[in-house]
């Protein structure tokens, strides 16, 4: 019964139990920036659109409802710039973590196959490897990797953790060497609305793939945008080619959006007010923190878009942990990111405007 769990680091999050008790006996509370989940409320149009849709005694379909799609495919063509998209160019998922953890086992691969990924990243891009019995690699630079074996590429930009975004140079040079090698990008862009100094392009743009879509996906959520996590709503655009065998292999599996979440996407991504509003709340946060953070001693890097602060006090992640928990304050250690990121801690921006205006003040005394 353990032998798909032993193939799987420890998870990470459990580490924090000690440093979360120390900063929640803080006389005021604690003040958690540690796992980045969304605590603003659910736009009100979006939760008329689900419970105007809780009557669903059927099955969902795993491709969506036809207005789905086509909520899906104006959104790429509206936001992303990219062009010609058909239904057969997108396909919802069970939100994006599902969607990363399992794509290795989806896309067939095993032992001798390579999934590669930034060395600073999303540790799931890892157990996805791990699960299917893949090698996982790191790069800094993905044209450098030699690209035997190598099936899979994951690009992040906007970066989790760090918040760095790919320019479109970098993302049009990198998508030219994997056609090149008949490697396999999915684009991970769920950060992609939350540029902040930088105007983050995605994989699906025409300057990036040249109006091709051949071997390239791109992976977009609605957990931040739209604060809509715990609704479990994400999907993938790109290579018809790739979508359409995982559209018949998540068939199989059952994995489908439910039919009240799919409503609540279309009311979502046919509005942009509430998304703009949303990055407004973020961007006060975000220059609060960001301040309090300098001032207090820290050295921020990239943090030019998405949910993140990526701060350091030139010391160990743990030590800086620890003393941010003795201020009541909970951070994300850099080294679950990687062993690049062991001096750096990751500060969420997801926190209320009460305990953000908590976490600046004590950073302040």
């Amino acid at each position: 019964m353990s032998a798909v769990s032993d193939r799987l680091p420890v998870f990470p999050w459990d580490k924090l139990e000690p440093y979360k008790a120390t900063a929640a006996a803080h006389p005021d509370g604690i003040v958690d920036l540690s796992v980045g989940t969304p605590v603003d409320p659910v736009p009100e149009l979006i939760q008329k659109a689900l419970v105007a849709a809780a009557d669903s005694p059927g099955y969902p379909t795993v491709w969506g409802t036809p207005e789905l799609r086509d909520a899906l495919t104006g959104w790429v063509e509206r936001r992303l710039g990219a062009r010609d998209v058909t239904h057969r160019h997108v396909l919802p998922v069970v939100g994006s973590k599902e969607l990363v953890a399992w794509l290795p086992t989806q896309l067939g691969l095993g032992p001798g196959d390579k999934v590669a990924y930034p060395r600073l990243a999303y540790p799931t891009y890892e157990v996805g490897a791990r699960l299917a019995r893949a090698e996982h690699v790191v790069y800094d630079d993905p044209t450098e990797l030699d690209p035997a074996g190598l099936k899979l590429l994951w690009l992040n930009s906007p970066s989790n953790p760090t918040g760095r975004v790919l320019t479109a140079a970098e993302l049009t040079r990198t998508v030219a060497w994997a056609r090149e090698h008949g490697i396999l990008v999915f684009s991970d862009e769920c950060y992609i609305e939350l540029g902040w100094e930088a105007d983050p392009v995605s994989v699906l743009h025409p300057d990036v793939c040249g109006g091709s879509y051949e071997g390239i996906v791109s992976v977009h959520s609605l957990s931040k945008r739209s604060n809509l996590a715990g609704y479990r709503a994400a999907f993938l655009a790109g290579d018809p080619a790739v979508l359409g065998e995982l559209l018949a292999i998540r068939k199989h599996g059952g994995m489908m959006t439910s039919a009240p979440t799919q409503a609540a996407v279309v009311a979502a991504l046919g509005d942009d007010t509430h998304v703009r509003e949303q990055r407004e709340r973020y961007a006060a946060r975000r220059t609060a923190l960001r301040d309090a953070l300098l001032d207090h001693g820290f050295r921020i890097e990239h943090s030019e878009a998405s949910l993140y602060l990526w701060a350091t006090r030139d010391e160990s992640c743990w030590s800086t942990l620890a003393h941010l928990a003795e201020l009541g304050i909970l951070v994300a250690p850099g080294d679950f990111y990687g062993e690049a990121g062991e001096k750096f801690v990751r500060v969420a921006l997801t926190a209320s405007d009460e305990r953000v205006t908590a976490a600046v003040e004590r950073l302040r005394r």
